[in-house]
């Protein structure tokens, strides 16, 4: 069931999105070489909580899984999503995703971005540019009497078109009063499909963009997604609102 938020509702859905995003910016801001993620997740709890908030993924489970360990999730180069925060250090070249999610006053935000670690080539560059501009052409779609499928079919068009391939084991959601809420949201699909988006929607679009293949596989600890050949992925993500018929991104700051 897909729920449709009072406006008091969404102004704490921003709220906690603001705080999001301003997390987004305090870690990419510390995101260089000789970093671990360990490091950087202690920098992104520190300020949740000193903001009276709640890291949202800290202790998620899901089945099968471990409670996740971190208050980010941190992926690495070939690391679609969900990498667990380490002692591993960020090399010249690398490329790190970063997803946060925060609960305050009882309601949730949730974002992503995939920053640069020193110099990286071309095709990695391209990669992120892409990824980024992916999440911006389907917001665009997300607005009144419009449909789901409207906002997947422009990424995937945006990202075929440009050589690159979407994840199709992953999705985005709704997002508010739980952290995942209807409706899914693909990153692929057909125009004019799945249900029709009203004001009052809170949604998490999510695009996640590899090279050379769109199959991933799970590692062993349950919870990192990897690319199954080994190169890079990019994933940038906001929580918006659809409020008087058009999208309003609230993940920002």
């Amino acid at each position: 069931m897909i729920l449709i938020k009072s406006k008091k509702e969404i102004d704490f859905i921003r709220e906690s999105s603001k705080l999001v995003a301003e997390t987004l910016q305090l870690v990419k801001s510390y995101a260089k070489v000789g970093k671990t993620t360990l490091e950087l997740d202690k920098i992104a709890e520190d300020y949740i909580l000193s903001n009276n908030a709640i890291p949202a993924f800290k202790g998620y489970s899901q089945a099968g899984s471990i409670d996740f360990p971190g208050t980010i999730c941190s992926s690495i180069n070939d690391e679609v999503v969900h990498g667990i925060p380490s002692n591993k250090t960020l090399s010249d070249g690398d490329i790190l995703s970063i997803d946060v999610g925060v609960k305050k006053n009882g309601y949730f935000g949730d974002a992503a971005l995939t920053v640069a670690v020193g110099k990286i080539s071309y095709e990695i560059k391209s990669l992120l540019d892409v990824s980024e501009k992916s999440l911006y052409i389907g917001i665009e779609q997300a607005k009144e009497n419009n449909r789901i499928g409207d906002i997947s079919f422009a990424i995937q068009d945006y990202v075929e078109g440009n050589g690159f391939f979407i994840v199709r084991d992953l999705c985005g959601h709704g997002v508010g009063k739980y952290l995942h809420e209807d409706p899914q949201i693909p990153n692929f699909g057909k125009l004019n499909s799945g249900a029709k988006i009203k004001n009052g929607m809170t949604l998490a679009i999510e695009p996640m963009i590899n090279i050379g293949t769109y199959e991933v596989r799970v590692k062993p600890d349950g919870w990192t997604v990897v690319t199954k050949n080994g190169k890079a992925s990019a994933h940038f993500e906001h929580t918006i609102a659809i409020t008087n018929g058009f999208p309003e991104i609230l993940s920002v700051c």
